[in-house]
């Protein structure tokens, strides 16, 4: 598509869906990357996730949810000992103060259950509408956009939405794609973002959905060149993760 032309919302919408049915080709097996069993897991792992990564809360919850594992254990935790588990995914005392207030929200006003609903969830101590869409979709099975740093990132990069607020992103990304996709949605441009199309050196020569992208050429154009820059299992040389 060329940079100075006009498109159509149709055109639009039709680039759009022909993107994601190609990146979800490419990454049939996307997920949530944070590890959990049940919707409160799922809801303090998400809080914990913010500024690190996703592998270090993973590292960190089994023995979190081992000490505490329901959301009053949580309320009454000692805040000495939390803050030792936490310590290794960073503002460790700020994120042992959030896990101190959700746990005592949740007993409070949910008889220590995470509710299924967005307006509910929004309420709670230190959790927006990205973490609240993430628990939504991969703890319920109800559809919604995760607007982290890689989505918003690759949504205005891949040109369906110029918009920078989250809240905005979420909602032109959403007219786009139907809904009931928009769990999975989520999943693979966060995993193209990951593997692919990285923030400052985008593997454009080794990108599916390249020739629909206005942003062709930020990045990388030689194939062997862009191949090189792929990471997780998509790296040369990687065996395919399928999971």
């Amino acid at each position: 598509m060329s940079a100075d032309r006009v498109e159509s919302p149709l055109a639009l919408t039709r680039r759009a869906r022909r993107m994601y049915r190609t990146l979800h080709g490419q990454y049939p097996y996307a997920h949530c990357e944070l590890d959990f069993d049940n919707p409160l897991q799922l809801l303090v792992a998400t809080v914990l996730s913010a500024q690190t990564t996703d592998v270090t809360v993973n590292r960190v919850t089994p023995a979190l949810f081992s000490r505490w594992p329901t959301a009053a254990d949580l309320a009454s935790a000692d805040r000495s000992e939390m803050e030792e588990v936490l310590r290794p995914t960073g503002f460790f005392r700020a994120k042992t103060n959030s896990v101190l207030k959700l746990g005592a929200a949740l007993v409070e006003d949910h008889d220590g259950q995470v509710p299924p609903r967005l307006k509910d969830l929004v309420k709670l101590p230190g959790v927006g509408r990205k973490t609240a869409n993430v628990v939504l979709g991969n703890a319920f099975g109800i559809p919604g956009i995760t607007v982290d740093t890689h989505f918003g990132r690759l949504s205005r990069r891949m040109g369906w939405t110029d918009e920078e607020d989250p809240v905005k992103v979420e909602h032109a990304v959403g007219g786009l794609i139907p809904r009931k996709e928009w769990t999975m949605l989520s999943h693979v441009v966060i995993f193209h973002g990951r593997r692919t199309c990285h923030a400052r050196r985008p593997a454009c020569g080794a990108c599916p959905v390249a020739r629909w992208c206005p942003s062709y050429g930020v990045g990388e154009t030689d194939p062997e060149a862009a191949a090189a820059l792929l990471k997780y299992e998509l790296a040369p040389g990687a065996e395919a993760k399928r999971v």
